[in-house]
Formats: structure tokens, sequence, C-alpha cells
């Protein structure tokens, strides 16, 4: 969704890989040209980051503006097409899903495990799970929360995931905005990225810890039992 801010119409594109974000910037500028109206726009790796406002107007937001982000969210439509896809369902095959994931550490360094919890379009429970471990970091658990999601919806042919994780700094990893400065990260990370290019789309959104209540508590169960804490 495009939101208004102060430096105009913003919206924040997420795409597979390069290739893809660039090629869309390809097929915005000629939109952009072919309305005689250009956008303000950063590209790093897979995210694009487009503002738009009119220039004559002191760079207030205009009808002009919210044309151009009409015809932009329609080039995303034409190189989509989820419909099709979607038409291809099977009563075992979810084509898109909302997958939520959360790692813990009790030491951090300490005992940690992973959780993960895929849900359909009506918010079901497809699989919810959660993996003890060993010793690791926190960080550690949440990328492999992640990589454990992921893995999981290829198996289950899934084409477009959702991600959602109260991890900021594993977000932005993702997205390109943060670098991975811990060399530990470094595989997991890479791994994952392998991984994201075999959906057709990937997407990340940080969510706060109450809203991700599903994989913290398979986190937590995992943990429980295999530390022998009973409730």
């Amino acid at each position: 969704m495009w939101q208004e801010t102060k430096h105009g119409l913003f919206k924040q594109f997420t795409f597979i890989n390069f290739k893809e974000a660039f090629d869309f910037i390809t097929q915005v500028a000629a939109v952009a040209e072919s309305q005689n109206h250009h956008p303000r726009w950063e590209n790093e790796w897979n995210v694009v980051k487009i503002w738009l406002s009119t220039h004559d107007q002191e760079n207030k937001i205009t009808e002009q503006d919210r044309q151009l982000a009409a015809s932009i969210d329609g080039l995303l439509k034409e190189g989509q097409p989820l419909d099709e896809w979607e038409q291809d369902t099977t009563e075992t095959a979810h084509k898109r899903v909302k997958l939520y994931t959360d790692g813990g550490s009790r030491g951090n360094p300490g005992p940690s495990a992973s959780g993960f919890v895929l849900l359909d379009e009506d918010d079901k429970i497809i699989e919810d799970k959660g993996v003890y471990l060993g010793i690791t970091t926190n960080n550690q658990a949440e990328y492999t929360a992640l990589k454990l999601g992921l893995e999981e919806a290829l198996r289950r042919q899934m084409v477009v995931v959702d991600v959602f994780m109260d991890s900021l700094l594993v977000v932005n990893q993702m997205k390109g905005s943060f670098k991975v400065r811990n060399r530990d990260l470094w595989p997991i990370h890479s791994s994952i990225m392998e991984l994201t290019r075999q959906f057709r789309q990937v997407s990340f959104t940080h969510v706060p810890r109450e809203l991700n209540k599903l994989a913290d508590a398979a986190v937590n169960r995992a943990l429980d039992e295999a530390l022998g804490i009973t409730s």
C-alpha cells in the first residue's frame, strides 16, 4: 500500500533477486516517461523504494502522483500472474502462505530453539513446529527458524511466501537494508538467500512480539521439552 509521507507518496517493493528488481525499475522508467512524471527511487539488491511528488506543486502529492502509483502497481499485476497459479491449487498444495518464525536462546548463547508456523490465506495453520538446536545464540536461532520455515514451504511446493518476524535485525538483513556483519551468520544467510530464489516471491515484514505468539510458543515448547521442564 502506498503511504503519504513528508517526502511524497511512498512504497517499498521487494523482489526475489537483483535482476527482478532491475527489470521492475526499467518498466517503471518507461511508464514514468510516458506520463512525463518522474519518481525518486532507491535500489539496493532486491529492494526498490519509490517516492512520488509533483515538483511544480512544491513537491506536494497530487492526482498525477496517484495515477503513476496506480500504473506502477499495474506493472506488478502484469508481471506476477498469481491468479494463474492459484487456479492450479490442489487440496494439499497451498500456493501462497504466511510464515511466522521465531528463535530463542536462554542465555545467549545457551540452550536454543527455533519455531515456525505456516498459515494459509485464511489463517488456518498448515504446519506448527519447534526444533531444539542445542547451544547457540539468539540470532542463530532466529535465522535457523527462517531457514526451516522456508524449507518446509518449498517442500510443500508453495509459490509465494509472506514472512513475518519480530527480529528487526534479521528482517532488515534479509531485505538488504542492513549488512550481515557477524561472520558466523554468513553461511546461513547465504543459504536462505538461495532458498528465496526458488520461490516466485518472498516478502519480509517486521511485527511486534505480541503478533508473533504462535512461533514464540513453538520455540518455548521445544525448549521446555528438551530441558525437561513441565508446566
